[in-house]
């Protein structure tokens, strides 16, 4: 198993009404697991996720991740 510490930006933090801004959830997962697999256990609909940032870097949905990876998740954000 690994822990990676999850944070929820903007419209997709009402997925887990208890998280306060910015804070960060450990979450459990099988060896292997992928930033898509991930998004998938959280139950956030794949199609309100634009970003995903491991340790400050961008990821697509196949990048796997390890124990102690920090992940940001980020839906679409409109503006001008």
């Amino acid at each position: 198993m690994i822990t990676v510490h999850v944070r929820l930006f903007a419209t997709l933090r009402r997925h887990f009404p208890n998280l306060k801004i910015g804070e960060a959830m450990p979450v459990e997962l099988p060896d292997g697991t992928t930033v898509g697999q991930l998004i998938e256990h959280l139950g956030v609909p794949s199609q309100e996720v634009k970003t995903v940032f491991v340790n400050n870097i961008i990821r697509d949905p196949e990048s796997p991740l390890r124990s102690g990876d920090e992940v940001g998740i980020f839906p679409p954000i409109g503006g001008g």
